[in-house]
C-alpha cells in the first residue's frame, strides 16, 4: 500500500524558511519522478517543484531561486527547502510520485491518492 506522508510545515514570517519532508513507501522509489505540490484556499492544486529519478529538477516560476528540491533514495524521502518565503506561499503543501522523465507542469501526472499534506502558513 502506497503511503505519502508529508512534514515539516508550520507558522512563519515573511522571509523565513521552512524545510518539508515527504517519506514514502509501498513503491520502488528510486524509480519514480517525485513532485512538491501546494493548494491554497479556493485555488486548484499547483506544481511547485519536481525531481526526475535522475535527480534534474524543474520549478514553479513563481518559486525559482527560493526553493530547492531533494532526495534521499536510501531514506525514502523526499525535501522542499523553501527559503525567502512570502504570504502567497502559504497553502497545503503535498507531494506524490510520477514516471516523467522530463519537465513535470501540472499534478496530472501524479501516480497515487494524495497524503494528507502539512500546512504551510507565511504571515506576520
Amino acid at each position: 500500500q502506497v503511503q505519502l506522508v508529508e512534514s515539516g510545515g508550520g507558522l512563519v514570517q515573511p522571509g523565513g524558511s521552512l524545510r518539508l519532508s515527504c517519506a514514502a513507501s509501498g513503491f520502488t522509489f528510486s524509480l519514480y519522478g517525485m513532485g512538491w505540490y501546494r493548494q491554497a484556499p479556493g485555488k486548484e492544486r499547483e506544481l511547485v517543484a519536481h525531481i526526475t529519478k535522475f535527480g534534474g529538477t524543474n520549478y514553479a516560476d513563481s518559486v525559482k531561486d527560493r526553493f530547492t528540491i531533494s532526495r534521499d533514495n536510501a531514506k525514502i524521502t523526499v525535501y522542499l527547502q523553501m527559503n525567502s518565503l512570502k504570504p502567497e506561499d502559504t497553502a497545503v503543501y503535498y507531494c506524490n510520485a510520477d514516471l516523467v522523465l522530463g519537465i513535470v507542469v501540472d499534478s496530472t501526472t501524479a501516480l497515487f491518492p494524495w497524503g494528507q499534506g502539512t500546512q504551510v502558513t507565511v504571515s506576520s
